[in-house]
C-alpha cells in the first residue's frame, strides 16, 4: 500500500525491501517522520520520502525488545512503592555539621 499515514508506535512493513520499522516521533516542525528498525538502528524520513514508500501496517515481532536487552519483567511496570524495611540504619545517626557561611552568603 501507498500513502499510509505515519502514526507513533506503530509498526510498518516496506513492501519493497521487506524492512520493519516502528515510527517512535513525528517532527511536525522539520516535517521528519523518525523510525526504529527491529535490530535498533534508528533514522528519519522526511514527508515526501515516506509518500513514496510502499509499506503495510505489520505486528510488532516477538523479539523486538532484543536489540535493547529487555525481557519480560522490563515490561512491567510495578505501582508499588519499595519503602527500605529499617529506616534507622546507620546514616540516620550521621548529625549534619554547621556551617558557616561567612560574610559572602548573607541572608536578607
Amino acid at each position: 500500500m501507498k500513502n499510509l499515514m505515519p502514526e507513533v508506535a506503530v509498526w510498518y512493513q516496506d513492501i519493497i525491501n521487506g524492512n520493519l520499522f516502528e515510527v517512535v516521533a513525528i517532527d511536525e516542525a522539520s516535517d521528519t517522520i523518525e523510525y526504529q528498525m527491529v535490530d535498533g538502528e534508528v533514522g528519519e524520513y522526511d514527508s515526501s520520502s515516506w509518500q513514496q514508500l510502499y509499506l503495510s501496517p505489520a505486528e510488532a515481532p516477538e523479539d523486538w525488545r532484543s536489540p535493547y536487552e529487555l525481557n519480560a519483567e522490563d515490561q512491567v511496570y510495578s505501582d508499588q512503592t519499595m519503602v527500605p524495611e529499617n529506616w534507622s540504619g546507620v546514616l540516620s545517626d550521621i548529625e549534619p555539621d554547621l556551617m558557616d557561611l561567612d560574610d559572602d552568603f548573607l541572608i536578607l
